[in-house]
């Protein structure tokens, strides 16, 4: 574990560290508001959700709403998300009574792109990937650490990409645990959980959108099937699936 962080990280509400295969097997037959109750009372104040406000966002923040209202909702904000993004992050911040906590970089675009340039335009997978570290995971762990929590939900699901078809629903990652309640679901699922509940579509998917982040990186789906990693071949210029936001790092072979 980085010799920054707190050696608590790996522990639970209480201060007893946690066994991921023990913790794993009793999750796995859990559905998925259980598997996020499991979280806020193993957590505590120490547990998190984030959103990127996407296609299926609305379905976790509306899980956790019925929850809790305090659990924090950490939304990473690039500087560089859709303009329909931003309004549908306020529709659905209107709608559920969540309580959001925006991630943002140090570095504003502007100064980045004078000093870097436009990372995301080069072609070139190292330059992507500064970038994604620059906006999206330095910012991400800074709010991990500022809020102090040690697991975090996300709504990330096994079909959208190779990595996350190999992940569990808690596992390691860069020092925390990391929750996956939708893990187990399909685009089908997250559809008629959003019919059923009355949940407005994000304003990109009637366009064709499975998948949308950036503006600069996201595109109407490419086709892909049952699998949907070929949902995600449009993200990030085709150099990549995955962001890092999901992505144990060095930090999470600690725990």
């Amino acid at each position: 574990m980085n010799s920054l962080m707190a050696p608590s990280v790996s522990t639970n509400r209480e201060g007893w560290k946690l066994d991921a295969a023990a913790a794993n097997a009793a999750l796995e037959p859990l559905d998925s508001i259980d598997q996020l109750r499991w979280g806020l009372d193993t957590f505590g104040e120490s547990f998190a959700l984030t959103t990127s406000f996407g296609i299926q966002s609305a379905v976790l923040l509306h899980m956790a709403s019925r929850l809790s209202t305090s659990i924090p909702v950490i939304w990473v904000d690039t500087g560089y998300l859709t303009a329909e993004t931003y309004r549908y992050a306020q529709e659905l911040g209107e709608l559920l009574p969540i309580r959001l906590e925006v991630a943002q970089a140090e570095m504003s675009p502007a100064r980045m792109e004078a000093l870097h340039g436009r990372l995301w335009e080069t072609g070139q997978p190292d330059d992507m990937e500064r970038y994604l570290q620059l906006r999206k995971v330095q910012p991400l762990d800074q709010a991990f650490e500022r809020l102090q929590i040690r697991c975090w939900a996300s709504g990330v699901r096994g079909n959208q990409t190779d990595h996350r078809s190999s992940m569990n629903v808690l596992d390691a990652v860069r020092g925390r645990w990391s929750l996956r309640p939708l893990l187990a679901w399909t685009a089908r699922d997250v559809f008629y959980y959003m019919q059923e509940n009355f949940l407005p579509q994000h304003p990109l998917f009637a366009q064709g959108y499975s998948s949308v982040g950036d503006w600069h990186s996201s595109g109407p789906d490419l086709g892909g099937g049952d699998n949907e990693a070929g949902t995600r071949a449009s993200r990030f210029g085709g150099l990549k699936q995955e962001c890092g936001i999901h992505l144990p790092g060095v930090m999470g072979e600690g725990i």
